[in-house]
C-alpha cells in the first residue's frame, strides 16, 4: 500500500482521492493540505485523518523529512511550481495536475530536477487513459489506416463551461492562472503527439477573446445576474438559471458551494450575489480567448488543425487520415467509424469499457479513474503501460501548447527546435 499527501482539495484533488478510495488497498491517504475548510474536512472525515496531519498550506509537509510514498498536487496553475519543487527535493513521486505550471520556464525546471533527483513524476493528461484514446491509439500502431498524414480535433468547450470556468471562474485570467490553449488544452497537445508518435516541427496559431467582452453586454444589463437583469428570460448564461434552476445537482453549483454537496436554492441565489460566478458574462475581468486555432507540423510531414472553441454544446471530435484509410470519432460515442480505401467500406468498431461521458463530472470518459489504476501499477513497478510519459516528454508536449500561444500573440510560426533551445532545453 503507498501512503499519499493530498496538496489542492478542490475537484481536481477531491477527485483523485475518491477514486485512491476506491483502490483501498493501494492506496492511504495519510495527510491533506488545503485553505477552504470544507474541503479539507472532507478528506479529514472520509480518510479519518488526525488534526496534526490537516494544514492549510503545504509548507508544513514539505519541510519534514519524507513520510508518504507519493504527493497529488492540485493545487491551481500558478501554485504547481513551488510544491512539487520541494515534493522533487524530498524524493517523492508525484502525481501533477496539468498544466504542469503556469510558464515554459518552470516546466523545464521540474522536468529536470525530476530527471535528476530520480523520481516519477505523472502529470495528469488523463485522456490518455481513457478506453477512447487507447483504442485509437492502438488501431493507429497496428498500421490499419498506414502512416499518419492529417489530424484534425476539435475540443468543443461548451458555451456554459466556457461561462463557469473562463469567463467567470478560476481559470479567466491568464495573469492568475495560464493562457486557455495551455489549461485547456495541453491535454490536446499531448495527445496529438502521443497519437502521432513523433516530435512537432512547428507550431502556428490564431485566436481572440470576442465575445465575452463589455461592449457586447445587452442594454441595462447590471454588474451581476442577481441584481435585477432585464434580459434574464432570454440570456443563455444567467447565473440563476445555470447554478440554481438548471445545475443544482451538478459539477457547477459545487463549485460555486466549494463542496460536493447539494445546496438549496436560498443558499445557491445568497452566494451568487457575492461569489464570481454571479457576475454578468460581459462584466467579468476575463482575459482569455473564446476560441483559438492551432497548426502543427510533426517530423517526416504530418500535419494537425486543431481547433478550440466555447461556442457549441461541448464535446471533442477527431478525424485521423492516413495513407490506407481514416478513422473518424466523437469522444461521447461508443466506437470509431473507419473507413478502408482498398475495400471502400465504412466499418464500425466498438471500444472495450467505453465510458461515453466525456466531461469532468463524469471522470473524462474513464481518464480520471484509468490514470489512477496506471499510476498505482507503475508504483509496484509495472511500467507496461503505453499511456504513462516521461516527464520530460510531457514537458515537451507542454511546449506546443505554449509555442502555441506565443505563435498566436506575435503572428509568428514558432520553430519548435529553436525554441526549445531559447529556453535552455529540457
Amino acid at each position: 500500500m503507498k501512503t499519499v499527501i493530498v496538496i489542492g482539495a478542490g475537484g481536481r484533488g477531491t477527485r483523485y482521492s475518491d477514486i485512491m478510495a476506491d483502490y483501498g488497498e493501494k492506496f492511504k491517504i495519510v495527510a491533506v493540505a488545503e485553505p477552504v475548510d470544507v474541503r479539507r474536512n472532507y478528506i479529514k472525515d472520509k480518510f479519518e485523518l488526525s488534526d496534526d496531519t490537516c494544514h492549510l498550506s503545504w509548507e508544513e509537509f514539505l519541510s519534514r523529512p519524507k513520510f508518504a510514498d507519493l504527493v497529488v498536487i492540485a493545487t491551481m496553475d500558478r501554485q504547481h511550481y513551488a510544491p512539487a519543487m520541494a515534493a522533487i527535493e524530498k524524493g517523492y513521486d508525484i502525481l501533477l495536475e496539468k498544466p504542469m505550471s503556469a510558464t515554459p520556464e518552470e516546466c523545464i525546471e521540474i522536468a529536470k530536477a525530476a530527471k535528476a533527483k530520480g523520481v516519477f513524476v505523472q502529470v495528469c493528461h488523463v485522456l490518455r487513459f481513457t478506453p477512447f484514446f487507447k483504442a485509437l491509439k492502438d488501431i493507429i500502431d497496428s498500421g490499419r489506416i498506414g502512416e499518419i498524414i492529417h489530424i484534425q480535433h476539435a475540443e468543443d468547450v461548451g458555451n456554459v463551461h466556457q461561462s463557469h470556468s473562463f469567463v467567470r471562474g478560476n481559470w479567466r485570467n491568464s495573469d492568475e492562472s495560464s493562457c486557455m490553449i495551455l489549461q485547456k488544452s495541453c491535454h490536446d497537445m499531448d495527445i496529438l503527439a502521443w497519437l502521432i508518435g513523433k516530435k512537432c516541427k512547428k507550431v502556428s496559431s490564431f485566436g481572440s477573446l470576442s465575445y465575452f467582452r463589455p461592449e457586447n453586454a445587452p442594454e441595462g444589463a447590471p454588474m451581476r445576474c442577481t441584481d435585477g437583469c432585464p434580459h434574464s428570460d432570454t440570456c443563455y448564461y444567467d447565473a440563476v438559471k445555470i447554478y440554481r434552476d438548471q445545475g443544482r445537482d451538478q459539477f457547477y453549483s459545487h463549485m460555486l458551494l466549494k463542496r460536493n454537496e447539494h445546496g438549496t436554492d436560498e443558499e445557491i441565489v445568497e452566494l451568487l450575489k457575492t461569489e464570481p460566478y454571479g457576475r454578468c458574462v460581459f462584466h467579468c475581468d476575463n482575459n482569455v480567448v473564446d476560441h483559438q486555432a492551432v497548426n502543427l507540423e510533426f517530423e517526416g510531414g504530418a500535419t494537425v488543425s486543431f481547433s478550440m472553441a466555447a461556442f457549441n454544446r461541448g464535446g471533442r471530435y477527431i478525424r485521423v487520415m492516413g495513407t490506407k484509410g481514416e478513422i473518424s470519432a466523437k469522444m461521447s460515442k461508443d466506437g470509431f467509424e473507419l473507413y478502408d480505401f482498398a475495400t471502400r467500406e465504412t466499418t464500425h468498431i466498438d471500444i472495450p469499457d467505453a465510458i461515453l461521458n466525456d466531461s469532468i463530472d463524469g471522470g473524462h470518459g474513464g481518464g480520471d479513474g484509468g490514470i489512477i489504476k496506471a499510476v498505482a501499477a507503475r508504483l509496484d513497478g509495472d511500467t507496461s503501460s503505453k499511456s504513462l510519459c516521461t516527464i520530460e516528454e510531457t514537458c515537451r508536449n507542454h511546449l506546443i501548447a505554449f509555442a502555441a500561444e506565443e505563435s498566436r500573440v506575435t503572428g509568428k510560426v514558432i520553430d519548435m527546435e529553436e525554441y526549445e533551445k531559447s529556453l535552455g532545453g529540457i
